[in-house]
C-alpha cells in the first residue's frame, strides 16, 4: 500500500473545504484505480490534513494529480496555499478486529 499526505496550513475553514472535497474529490476517488481510502482532518488553527491510501505508487501519483488539480480550481478561494506533501510506502499496517 501507499499513502499520501496533504497538510495545508492556513485554510480559512477546513469545515468547508472538507465538504467540498467529498462531493468533488470523492467520486473522482473511487473512479481511481487502486483507491483504497481518503481522509480529511481537522488540525486545528487553519490545519487542514487530507490522506489518501492506494494499493501502490503509481495509482497514488496518478489520483493525486487530478486532486491537486481539483483543489487549485474549485477551492482556491479558501486560500489554501501549498500543500506540504508526505508519501510512501506503508510499511506496519494494524486493523481492528471488530
Amino acid at each position: 500500500m501507499y499513502i499520501i499526505i496533504r497538510k495545508y496550513t492556513k485554510v480559512r475553514s477546513v469545515a468547508d473545504a472538507a465538504r467540498r472535497a467529498k462531493s468533488g474529490i470523492g467520486q473522482m476517488l473511487r473512479e481511481s484505480h487502486g483507491f483504497r481510502s481518503y481522509h480529511v482532518l481537522d488540525g486545528g488553527d487553519g490545519v487542514g490534513v487530507a490522506v489518501m491510501m492506494f494499493e501502490d505508487r503509481a495509482s497514488a501519483s496518478a489520483a493525486n494529480e487530478k486532486v491537486l488539480e481539483f483543489v487549485q480550481a474549485s477551492l482556491h478561494d479558501l486560500n489554501l496555499g501549498d500543500p506540504e506533501i508526505i508519501a510512501g510506502e506503508v510499511l506496519v499496517n494494524i486493523e481492528s478486529d471488530a
